[in-house]
């Protein structure tokens, strides 16, 4: 069995100090490797750097809709310039996105559509973020003419969203809410999507699954949520991780876990 976390935040400062000790207690529930998303310029040096600096870790980078504000065009063709050197382990562009609960969505979108484009034409992946804007995020990416892979991170949005979205060529990401009994809607969704549409995630340090205090997730707690999602589809934990290693190798597909 491999699990790979297909959305961790492990350059977090949580993890100063306890990287290795926290790597070594996932790869003991089968951890193969984690993505390491980014979110602001600032700080992706210290992404690239943390991906870099231990085996089986990829990295992400991008402009998520809360920090736009702090970002102009010229650090947009500095991610394109990035991306044309091919860098070591990067495997996609994000965190981007869209998020109703926070700032403007009218200064949101034209960074998301920028970086919609600037995967189109470079053949990456995205890394989507979207708070109570699934159905804006599927009518983008449709406008933008999106034929790539996605992730649709932190997903907790209705059955019929998701399989639109699936439709326009996301993979629906599944972490620690589904732990959560009174988390009932997303539980349902994921226990009736094709399973060949889902991958694992932690977002840790955040979105801690149940039983496990808030700001203290961990991707040592994947297979918890592994556990928890074949036990609401009815299926073996061996098949389900099984099915969700390849569907994760085929988003990222730059990655060699």
């Amino acid at each position: 069995m491999k699990l790979v976390d297909a959305h961790c935040h492990f350059d977090f400062p949580q993890f100063d100090g306890v990287r290795d000790k926290t790597l070594e207690a996932a790869s003991r529930d089968h951890l193969a490797g984690l993505v390491i998303p980014g979110v602001r310029r600032a700080d992706w040096e210290r992404v690239r750097s943390t991906a870099l600096a231990h085996e089986g870790l990829y990295y992400c980078l991008g402009i998520h809709p809360w920090f736009v504000a702090e970002h102009s065009s010229r650090d947009l063709e500095q991610l394109e310039q990035i991306i044309q050197t091919r860098p070591e382990r990067f495997v996609a562009i994000g965190e981007c996105g869209l998020d109703r609960l926070h700032g403007t969505m009218e200064d949101q979108y034209p960074w998301f559509e920028a970086q919609i484009e600037l995967a189109l034409k470079n053949g990456l992946p995205l890394v989507i973020h979207s708070v109570k804007t699934h159905d804006e995020v599927h009518a983008t990416l449709r406008r933008k003419n999106w034929v790539g892979r996605a992730l649709l991170h932190g997903f907790s949005g209705s059955y019929q969203q998701a399989e639109k979205l699936i439709g326009q060529g996301c993979f629906i990401g599944v972490g620690g809410v589904i732990t959560h009994p009174r988390a009932r809607k997303t539980r349902d969704t994921v226990a009736r999507l094709p399973l060949e549409a889902l991958v694992l995630e932690t977002d840790a340090p955040d979105m801690a699954p149940e039983g496990v205090q808030a700001g203290a997730n961990s991707p040592a707690y994947l297979r918890q949520i592994l556990e928890c999602l074949a036990g609401i589809r009815g299926e073996s934990v061996d098949h389900v991780a099984s099915v969700i290693f390849a569907n994760t190798r085929q988003l990222y597909a730059r990655a060699l876990w």
